[in-house]
Parts: structure tokens; sequence; C-alpha cells
């Protein structure tokens, strides 16, 4: 965060995705990349990554749930605060929206990353299923999803939840 931090001359808030919420919340001990959404997306962040990648020896990727699922209402204001650095304020992305794509992309250790959002208060399965019927009509913009299956796949996770 620091390092990154370093490189923001002008304000901006970084939203920490994925492994790297796991890793700082405790679930996971390491993640193999750092996802990231950049608001604004400047260039001078976004020149600094690449830098930051070498000196890390991490992989650094400007991804977030909106890239693979419709944006969910109020996201910014369910956005965890982690810390300010400087001029950059590091949040952890709505967890509500990191376990809807956690969900549609179905790999085992989204769905044990689900769990644990579940099993640490993190994530209310009712709301989840309220936040994936305000989205719902707008997943035929997102072609590679299947949007009965992945309404099964929500349910499944809040049935397994009980």
């Amino acid at each position: 965060m620091t390092a990154l931090a370093d490189s923001c001359s002008t304000p901006a808030r970084i939203y920490l995705v994925g492994g790297a919420s796991a890793v700082l919340l405790g679930w996971r001990t390491s993640t193999i990349d750092l996802d990231l959404k950049i608001v604004p997306e400047t260039d001078e962040i976004l020149r600094a990554l690449p830098k930051l990648k070498e000196q890390l020896h991490l992989n650094i990727e400007t991804a977030a749930p909106d890239d693979f699922i419709p944006e969910l209402p109020g996201w910014r204001d369910r956005s965890q605060f982690i810390r300010q650095v400087g001029k950059c304020t590091f949040l952890h992305y709505d967890f509500y929206a990191q376990a809807l794509a956690k969900i549609e992309r179905g790999h085992a250790i989204d769905l044990r990353d689900v769990r644990e959002m579940i099993s640490r208060d993190l994530v209310q399965p009712e709301r989840l299923l309220a936040f994936f019927s305000a989205i719902e009509e707008q997943l035929y913009r997102y072609p590679a999803i299947d949007g009965a299956s992945f309404r099964r796949a929500v349910q499944e996770v809040i049935d397994g939840s009980a």
C-alpha cells in the first residue's frame, strides 16, 4: 500500500479485491496476485504498477467484480475502509460484489472465500440473494454468464450456509 501510495500525487481510492482482502483479513496466508480497482484510474498510478510488480515480485492486475458481473447498487458505500496512506484511501471492494463474482466464477477457492465471508459476517446470505436479484436483469450485458445457472449457484451457496 505504501509503495502504491508513493505514486499518487492526487487523491485516489484503491479498492482491494479477492485474495488481497482474504490475506488482510486473515483467512488466507498468501495470494498469487493483487487485484484492485483504482478510482480515478490515473496514468501516474497505472504507470507505477509495472514497476511495483517487479519490485514486489507480485502479479498486479486492475480487476474488480464489476468487470465480470453488473455493478451492484451502493457498492461504494459498502466497501470497507482499510487505511489512508498519503493521498490514497485503501478499501476492501464491497464483499457482496466480491462474493457474487466469485460464485459466478465457481472455482473451489472462490467458493471457500465466499463461505469465509459468510462465516465472518461480511456477507449475509439473504442480502446476497437480494443483490443478485438487483442485477439479474442486467446479466444480458455479460453474454458469457448463464443467468439461470448463476442463480442456482447463488442459491446453493445460501442453502449451504444455513
